[in-house]
């Protein structure tokens, strides 16, 4: 499980940096923080199932089609929570949007890794 743990921040912290930097990216271009964060999650999907399906969980017994199904499932889950703390995070306080932003994706993750870990790489 520890080198599961580890493979999984590994791939965690590429397909965040990827989402980071995209949504940052694009809200220097204009962008709303709604739709950066939109852009941001959408290139860094790939980034994160594929790595997780290699590294992560590569001891899955589950089929790539339901891992998949599962896991855009999490994803998507986290992306909504991470919508709405972002939201809520600019509302509600005076700080940027590069931290609330920072801060929600570290918050969303860690509950990601538990529902992938227990759910969407789990057979059955």
């Amino acid at each position: 499980m520890r080198a599961s743990v580890l493979a999984f921040l590994g791939v965690g912290i590429a397909a965040a940096l990827v989402h980071y930097l995209a949504a940052l990216g694009a809200h220097a271009l204009g962008f709303t923080p709604a739709w950066s964060n939109n852009v941001g999650f959408i290139l860094a999907f790939p980034v994160s199932y594929l790595g997780h399906r290699q590294w992560s969980f590569r001891q899955s017994e589950a089929s790539h089609q339901q891992a998949l199904l599962k896991f855009f499932c999490v994803a998507l889950l986290g992306f909504l929570g991470n919508q709405a703390l972002l939201w809520c995070g600019l509302q509600w306080t005076p700080w940027p949007f590069w931290l609330v932003l920072g801060l929600v994706m570290g918050l969303v993750a860690v509950c990601t890794y538990v529902l992938s870990r227990f759910w969407a790489f789990k057979h059955g």
